[in-house]
């Protein structure tokens, strides 16, 4: 598998794993965001940012953001994100 496979399938598995709390329980914790060391699914250390953002104004629908790359190589690595929104649908 190669670096950008494997980072790319470890942002997967983080923005699933973010995606899991609904509207009600992000929105007051909006806007949030979380740095974590971790492994990706092939071993590698890797850096996990994951962050919880307004979309286009506070109150509505939250963008979940997840970056995922090598310590010393942020630019390298992949960003994934998807939409909660405030009516309960995915995005």
């Amino acid at each position: 598998m190669s670096l950008q496979d494997d980072l790319t399938a470890a942002a997967v598995e983080e923005l699933d794993r973010a995606m899991t709390l609904g509207w009600p329980q992000l929105s007051a914790a909006t806007p949030w965001g979380d740095t974590f060391d971790g492994f990706t699914p092939e071993g590698r250390e890797v850096c996990f940012e994951r962050a919880y953002m307004w979309e286009h104004e506070a109150g509505g629908d939250i963008r979940v953001e997840v970056t995922v790359y090598e310590p010393r190589s942020y630019e390298d690595g992949v960003r994934l994100t998807r939409v909660i929104a405030k009516n309960g649908s995915d995005g």
